[in-house]
């Protein structure tokens, strides 16, 4: 049986150059499908983050999929992460470091659902 989950929230930093997790999942009953949204509409001039995806491929081990910098103000605020499909034993991790600046909130929602044969 399939299933999905939401996870939505604010994410406050609470110190600069301290990388935090957003969002984290690991291994699933099933393959699964992870997509979502990061707002960095709260970054002003002189705040810079770093966004990071991590995957871990054999179930253990996270490696860096991607890392985006961005310096504020932010003209296009949103962050969009495709949709990626992972294998069951994998695992799949979102971060912010926020490296300048005052420490600021962070909108985000993320979509997990878990594959299932009926």
């Amino acid at each position: 049986m399939s299933s999905k989950t939401e996870s939505t929230g604010t994410l406050t930093l609470s110190a600069l150059n301290t990388e935090t997790t957003v969002v984290e999942y690991t291994a699933q009953s099933d393959t699964y499908i992870v997509e979502g949204w990061l707002d960095l509409g709260a970054l002003a001039s002189g705040d810079a983050v770093t966004i990071k995806l991590y995957v871990a491929v054999d179930g253990t081990n996270y490696r860096t999929y991607l890392t985006t910098p961005y310096s504020g103000p932010v003209s296009d605020p949103i962050v969009r992460f495709h949709s990626m499909q992972l294998c069951k034993n994998m695992k799949y991790k979102v971060t912010i470091t926020q490296t300048t600046g005052t420490a600021r909130s962070f909108p985000y929602g993320f979509i997990l659902e878990v594959m299932g044969s009926q």
